[in-house]
């Protein structure tokens, strides 16, 4: 039951609980603390949740999890989800199918030596873009992460064009790839970041749990007390250490962490709102097929597909079941296709767009298609560009008053270690201050 404010206080209330609120309260109950997390949704992980729907399960966006994030390490047990991995590399849809070959490879030489030739000769830049591609990975792992984000910070895109790649390998690779990592396509995401990212995505592997992306969530509330997790329960109003429920409840804490998106700390502090410039979004639509569609033969499976026309619908697509056939029931496939730009979305109509363009890339069969749900999510990410307050930081400042704590990727850089470093870093100067 929650405390009211004649009981005695909470000895830290967590407002969220999201991936950045689980881990401080997992840190926290590991050093003899139960905190209590209060939730307004049905659920725990925030954006980082799966509904099962007809039998598939659907993640609430295209979303991985990039093995090598140390803070995931750290934190999560890899082995108890049962991660499936994809092929490290993407396919890519090349601009010119009509006059040639329709798709173009890149792969990953470090993780399969044996396709080193193979990307030697991919026409998707040239010889001195894969040269240069080495450097990079030389230039990314020789600092420790910290010093990444500490380098003055560029544009991705200055970053790359610094660096010497061509237009060519940008425009193929570079752009569709890391513009759906950070869902905006000009790439005027912080140059740090990105430094960060490639790092990670050529040091592991990139996966999703069996049961689907929302078992990271799920993972940690389990090392939870389930007395510890109120769902339901949204915050009105925060008063220093007391908290009152939008229904009319009031709990008093000793310390108090915000792990909500950044609208809703706005709210809670008293503070302007961010406006939509605050944020990317990105929009997902699922589809299911029989088992009898497959991808051609030619094409390497449990690749990532990248469309370079960004006016598409179709940005990228995956056949997810592919990856983790627990996505699907029997005989059925499961299909992810990523939008990124859209303001509002007509379902509808944005359907039969990608039917439209994928009927194209793989004939009439995909008519057939039936469609599962659209996801769309106007704030799936902060923006992060070098003008950010945390660009050429690890994180912005955690402590926001006495006794008032703030975690979450908004507090440092858009990606799921950012939400469990910030958490983990928040209980520990909380342990610290007591």
């Amino acid at each position: 039951m929650l405390m009211n404010s004649s009981s005695t206080p909470v000895p830290v209330l967590i407002v969220g609980a999201g991936m950045a609120g689980l881990a401080c309260a997992v840190r926290l109950k590991a050093a003899g603390i139960d905190a209590l997390l209060l939730d307004g949704s049905d659920g725990v992980g925030g954006r980082v949740r799966t509904d099962l729907v007809d039998g598939f399960r659907l993640d609430r966006g295209f979303q991985i999890l990039l093995t090598a994030y140390p803070e995931a390490q750290r934190l999560l047990r890899y082995d108890d989800l049962d991660l499936a991995r994809f092929r490290s590399g993407a396919l890519i849809r090349n601009p010119q199918a009509d006059a040639g070959k329709s798709w173009l490879s890149l792969f990953n030489p470090f993780q399969e030596p044996l396709s080193v030739f193979q990307t030697l000769a991919s026409p998707i830049g040239t010889l001195a873009d894969k040269l240069r591609i080495v450097e990079l990975l030389r230039q990314t792992q020789s600092l420790p992460i910290d010093e990444l984000f500490q380098q003055t910070p560029t544009t991705t895109l200055q970053r790359l064009h610094e660096l010497g790649f061509s237009d060519r390998i940008i425009d193929l690779f570079f752009r569709p790839f890391f513009g759906g990592v950070f869902l905006e396509d000009a790439l005027t995401t912080s140059s740090t970041f990105f430094d960060f990212c490639f790092r990670m995505f050529f040091s592991g592997d990139a996966a999703v749990p069996a049961l689907g992306i929302g078992e990271l969530a799920n993972q940690l509330a389990r090392r939870l007390s389930p007395e510890q997790i109120q769902l339901n329960s949204p915050v009105a109003q925060l008063d220093g250490t007391r908290v009152m429920l939008a229904d009319g409840r009031t709990i008093q804490a000793e310390t108090v962490v915000l792990a909500v998106d950044p609208a809703s700390a706005a709210r809670l502090l008293n503070r302007p709102a961010p406006d939509s410039s605050a944020f990317n979004h990105t929009t997902c639509t699922y589809f299911a097929t029989p088992d009898s569609w497959q991808l051609p033969a030619d094409l390497p499976k449990k690749m990532l597909m990248l469309n370079p026309r960004r006016s598409s619908a179709v940005h990228n697509m995956t056949v997810v079941s592919d990856i983790a056939p627990s996505y699907a029931p029997a005989g059925q496939r499961l299909i992810s296709v990523s939008t990124q730009g859209l303001e509002t979305v007509n379902e509808d109509s944005l359907t039969d767009r990608i039917r439209r363009e994928l009927t194209d890339w793989f004939g009439e069969g995909v008519q057939q298609w039936r469609h599962l749900r659209t996801y769309h999510i106007p704030q799936a990410l902060p923006a992060y560009s070098p003008a950010s307050p945390s660009a050429g930081l690890t994180h912005r400042p955690l402590k926001l008053a006495d006794k008032l704590y703030q975690c979450g990727d908004q507090s440092a850089y858009p990606s799921l270690n950012a939400a469990l470093q910030t958490g983990r870093l928040v209980a520990e100067q909380i342990l610290r201050a007591d």
